[in-house]
C-alpha cells in the first residue's frame, strides 16, 4: 500500500511530467530551436528533415505540456518557447539544452536553421537601406514621443559611457550625448550610419561603429548604461544581444530596453517594416534576462500616446 501510494505521489509530480517531454529526442530538438527564435511547423520540417505529421504531433505534445506557445499570423502559426514557463522547468531546460546543444544532430539542426534565420535578417535590413531618410517620421508616426526616452537624460550620470545599440538615424544618441562622458553608436546599416554622422558631426564625445548587435564591437566592460530603443524586435535571437549587452556592461552597469509589448499586428509589419517579433511579453523578456544573470529587473508599461498608431510599448530595465 505504501509503495503504491508512493508511486501515485511521484507520478503526479509536475516535474516528472516535464522529464517525459525531455526524454524524446525530436521534441528536445524541437525545444533547442524554438529556445530564443520562432519558427513555423513548415520551416520546423525543414530544419528537422521530418514530414509535418510528425512535427505536429510533437508540437501538440509541447504544447499540452506547456512548453511552447504558438502566435498566428496571417494563416502561419510562429511557436517559440513558452515565456511563463515555472523556475524549476526553466532550470531543468537549461541543464538539459547545456548538455545536448554540442552534441551532432543539434548543430546540425542549428546549422540547417540558419538560412532561415538569415533570411529574416535579410528582410530587415533591406528595410533600414531603403528607410534612413524617412526613418525618424517613420518611428515618431508609430510611437510617439516616447522613443526620446525624455526622461532617462536627467538620470545619466556625466561620468558614464552610453551604449545606444541600434542607433539608426542617431536621433537618441544626439540628445543623450551632452549629459554623458561619451556615447558610442552601433548599427549595421551603413544607409543609417551615414545619417547618424551628419546629425552627431558637431558632438566630438560622440562615436558611431559598424556591427551587428549580436557581435557588438565593444570590448568587456566599456559602457555604463546600454540602450535597446525599439530595436529587440528586429533581432532573430534577442538572447544573444542581451547576452552581449551583459559582457559589454561594468559591474553595476544597467540595460534599459524600449520595445513593443505583444500585438496582433504582426503580420503587416513583419512585411512592411521587417519585424522579427510582434513584441514581446514580460515573462519572456525578464527569463532572458535572468538567464544572462541581470537583476533589479524592472518593468513599465509607457501610457499610450494618442498621436501614435503603432503597437503599446514598455520600458524595461536590469542591472549587471
Amino acid at each position: 500500500m505504501f509503495i503504491s501510494e508512493s508511486m501515485n505521489i511521484l507520478n503526479a509530480s509536475p516535474i516528472l511530467e516535464r522529464l517525459n517531454a525531455l526524454g524524446d529526442g525530436t521534441r528536445t530538438r524541437m525545444l533547442a530551436l524554438l529556445d530564443g527564435s520562432e519558427f513555423t511547423v513548415s520551416e520546423l520540417c525543414s530544419v528537422l528533415q521530418m514530414p509535418q505529421p510528425t512535427v505536429s504531433r510533437h508540437l501538440k505534445t509541447l504544447a499540452n505540456e506547456g512548453w511552447v506557445k504558438a502566435r498566428t499570423e496571417g494563416r502561419k502559426r510562429h511557436y517559440h518557447l513558452n515565456p511563463q514557463l515555472e523556475d524549476s522547468t526553466r532550470a531543468l531546460w537549461r541543464i538539459v539544452n547545456n548538455e545536448i546543444r554540442e552534441l551532432p544532430v543539434y548543430r546540425a539542426d542549428a546549422e540547417r536553421a540558419q538560412p532561415v534565420l538569415d533570411e529574416r535578417r535579410m528582410r530587415a535590413s533591406a528595410f533600414f537601406s531603403e528607410s534612413a531618410v524617412e526613418w525618424d517620421r517613420a518611428r515618431a508616426e508609430l510611437f510617439g514621443s516616447a522613443t526620446g526616452l525624455g526622461p532617462l537624460l536627467g538620470l545619466i550620470d556625466p561620468t558614464w559611457v552610453v551604449g545606444d545599440l541600434g542607433c539608426g538615424t542617431g536621433a537618441l544618441t544626439a540628445r543623450i550625448t551632452p549629459f554623458a562622458r561619451r556615447t558610442i553608436g552601433i548599427d549595421r546599416s551603413p544607409a543609417m550610419l551615414s545619417t547618424a554622422q551628419a546629425r552627431l558631426s558637431d558632438m566630438a564625445n560622440a562615436e558611431l561603429r559598424c556591427g551587428e548587435l549580436e557581435s557588438l564591437p565593444i570590448d568587456d566592460k566599456e559602457l555604463d548604461l546600454a540602450i535597446l530603443a525599439l530595436v529587440l524586435h528586429y533581432i532573430v535571437d534577442p538572447r544573444q544581444v542581451l547576452s552581449e549587452v551583459r559582457r559589454t556592461l561594468a559591474p553595476g552597469g544597467r540595460v534599459l530596453v524600449l520595445d513593443m509589448r505583444r500585438h496582433d499586428r504582426g503580420a503587416s509589419f513583419s512585411e512592411n517594416m521587417g519585424h522579427v517579433w510582434p513584441g514581446f511579453e514580460f515573462e519572456q523578456l525578464e527569463a532572458w534576462l535572468k538567464n544572462e544573470e541581470f537583476s533589479s529587473i524592472r518593468f513599465h508599461e509607457l501610457t499610450h500616446d494618442p498621436d501614435a498608431s503603432g503597437p503599446l510599448l514598455f520600458l524595461a530595465s536590469a542591472s549587471a
